[in-house]
C-alpha cells in the first residue's frame, strides 16, 4: 500500500504548470540599462544607467530628466590630479527651482558599480545628502569607491551608470580651462561652463 503522503505527492506532480491563457499578453522583462542623451554646447554625450542595481539613484537621475530639470545646467567643475585622469561635474548646484528632496546612499559595496572610466556618480556631502548635481569619471577612480576599511565616512560616492558615447567631449571638458579665483572649489570651476542644451530618455534598437 503506498502512504498517503507518497499518493498526495504524486498527485502533485501529475499537476501540469500553469500557462497562460491563449492571447494573453507576456510581460517582457524589463531592460537593466535606461539609455539617456545629454546634448551640450560641445556635443552628445549618451549615458545608460544600472535600474536593476542602483534604483534608488538612477531613479533620482531620471526624475530630474523627465521633469527637464537638467536643461540648462552646465558642466561646472573639473578635478584634474593628472593629465587625462580626474572627474567633470555638473548640475542644478542647488537651485531652488530645480532641486529635489536628498536620496537614500548606494554604496558601491551593495551595487557592485564601481567609478571606472566614463561612469556617471552623484556628488554628495553626508550619505543620504546626494540630490541633483554629478560627476563622470576620467580614468579608473577606486578612491570614490566604498571602503570599509577606511576610518570615518568610508562608503564613497554612488556610481549608476557609465558614458557609451562621447567620452571625447567629457575629455574636452576635463581639459577646458578653470578660473583659479572662481568658488567655491579655488581652482576647479570653469573659466567657460559648459551648457547642457537637453537631457532626455532615448530608446535603445536591439
Amino acid at each position: 500500500m503506498i502512504p498517503l503522503l507518497s499518493l498526495a505527492l504524486l498527485a502533485a506532480q501529475a499537476v501540469p504548470a500553469a500557462t497562460p491563457a491563449p492571447g494573453a499578453p507576456v510581460e517582457a522583462p524589463k531592460p537593466v540599462m535606461v539609455r539617456v542623451a545629454m546634448q551640450t554646447s560641445l556635443g552628445p554625450v549618451v549615458l545608460d544607467l544600472d535600474r536593476i542595481h542602483a534604483p534608488i539613484t538612477t531613479a533620482n537621475f531620471l526624475r530630474y530628466v523627465d521633469q527637464h530639470r537638467l536643461d540648462g545646467v552646465t558642466f561646472y567643475r573639473t578635478v584634474r590630479p593628472a593629465a587625462n585622469f580626474g572627474f567633470v561635474q555638473f548640475g542644478i548646484q542647488n537651485e531652488p527651482k530645480r532641486i529635489l528632496p536628498p536620496i537614500a546612499h548606494e554604496p558601491t559595496t551593495k551595487t557592485g558599480i564601481k567609478h571606472t572610466d566614463g561612469a556617471i556618480s552623484v556628488a554628495r556631502l553626508a550619505p543620504g545628502s546626494a540630490r541633483g548635481d554629478f560627476t563622470i569619471m576620467v580614468g579608473d577612480q577606486p578612491s570614490l569607491d566604498a571602503d570599509p576599511s577606511k576610518p570615518g565616512d568610508n562608503l564613497g560616492y554612488a556610481a549608476f551608470g557609465h558614458v557609451v558615447e562621447g567620452m571625447d567631449v567629457i575629455h574636452r571638458i576635463l581639459d577646458a580651462p578653470a578660473d583659479p579665483a572662481k568658488g567655491p572649489f579655488k581652482g576647479e570651476m570653469l573659466a567657460a561652463p559648459v551648457k547642457i542644451l537637453s537631457v532626455k530618455r532615448v530608446t535603445v534598437t536591439p
